[in-house]
């Protein structure tokens, strides 16, 4: 999952960034509307942590000219100060949720966790697939009982394929969940190993991760 944190408070946006990382959440950070826009520009997100506040307009201003562009990108708002005016006016022009600060970090998290699930068959925040079961708040899974053990990069990988089972993804799309601009030292091979991981942790599982060459992989049931 990647998720664009809109926020000029630098200490407050890399608390919610190293928090989300904890999670499986590659996340990039703007400090300006400008920045923002800089990252829309080249980069595709699950979801937008967006500040009401910012050195070169609003939050607002921006989720204006996100939706006229049709960019329906989810947005939670966030801000200091937020009155009933203010709620309503956000979610008139398009905003998906909002957080009043100071929040807790686990609650940011579930709202994150809720708005990417709006654009997917999963209704709940337990993903299963034949005996195959991924709980993402916590990034562990079963497979018939049985705790797999997986790395933190492992564990968002198989969240990233569970929750588009039965699609084909390509190797960039699954690169772009899993790493942020700032993780430069990680090429796109990286995806390749993680892959060729999972599926022997898999192995047996009547679940499998099929390669499409040319177009990417997709998780499915076996048989």
């Amino acid at each position: 999952m990647r998720i664009l944190i809109v926020e000029d408070a630098a200490d407050l946006a890399e608390a919610i960034a190293a928090q989300l990382s904890r999670v499986g959440m590659a996340c990039d950070r703007a400090g300006s509307i400008a920045a923002a826009e800089d990252f829309l520009a080249v980069q595709r997100y699950d979801a937008v942590v967006l500040d009401i506040n910012l050195p070169d307009g609003t939050g607002t201003d921006l989720l204006r000219r996100l939706r006229m562009r049709g960019n329906r990108t989810p947005v939670l708002m966030l801000t200091a100060l937020f009155s009933v005016d203010d709620r309503v006016s956000a979610l008139d022009l398009g905003a998906d949720d909002y957080l009043v600060k100071p929040f807790d970090q686990r609650e940011l998290e579930a709202r994150l966790r809720a708005l990417t699930r709006r654009d997917t068959e999963q209704k709940s925040d337990v993903v299963s697939l034949g005996a195959l079961t991924y709980w993402p708040a916590s990034m562990t899974a079963e497979i018939a009982g049985n705790r797999l053990d997986l790395a933190r990069r492992e564990a968002a990988l198989l969240g990233l394929l569970l929750r588009h089972a039965g699609q084909v993804l390509s190797k960039e799309r699954l690169y772009d969940g899993l790493f942020a601009f700032d993780e430069i030292n990680v090429g796109l091979n990286a995806i390749e190993l993680y892959i060729a991981r999972l599926r022997k942790k898999i192995a047996g599982s009547g679940v499998a991760i099929q390669t499409q060459r040319g177009l990417g992989y997709r998780i499915h049931e076996d048989g």
